[in-house]
């Protein structure tokens, strides 16, 4: 069956499956992936009288995610065109873009700071990662 990780606590080494409405709990010791249990992992787990045998992410998690947008365009929409957000959008941060350039408009032009640190910041590497989590290229 294909469930979600509600909750894992790595001291108890246990955590919470939730499927279709019901909850089942797992310890680490049916867990077949080499990767530890995350909280919001979806999972394919077999269980026998409302108790859980076997449990190992669903593949999509197996690999890891490919680096989609580029760090160097989200830079440079940060510096150029940060005021309205842009860079925010690119990377997929929607509110927080659409909220820039808002801020923008309300402050008469106090927001452009924000976008044009924020540019530095993509291109110094301090901000590395996409919506999605996703590292940038």
């Amino acid at each position: 069956m294909l469930g979600h990780i509600e909750s894992y606590d790595e001291k108890c080494q246990t955590g919470v499956i939730k499927y279709e409405g019901r909850f089942y709990e797992f310890h680490l010791d049916q867990w077949t992936s080499e990767t530890p249990p995350k909280t919001g992992d979806d999972v394919d787990f077999d269980q026998e009288d409302d108790k859980v045998t076997d449990v190992s992410l669903v593949g999509a998690y197996l690999m890891e995610a490919k680096p989609v947008k580029s760090r160097m365009v989200a830079a440079l929409l940060g510096i150029a065109f940060g005021a309205i957000g842009l860079h925010r959008i690119y990377l997929g941060y929607y509110f927080i873009g659409i909220a820039q350039a808002a801020l923008t408009l309300a402050s008469g032009g106090f927001g452009v700071m924000w976008g044009f640190i924020e540019g530095v910041l993509i291109f110094t590497g301090h901000i590395y990662k996409d919506a999605k989590g996703r590292h940038l290229k």
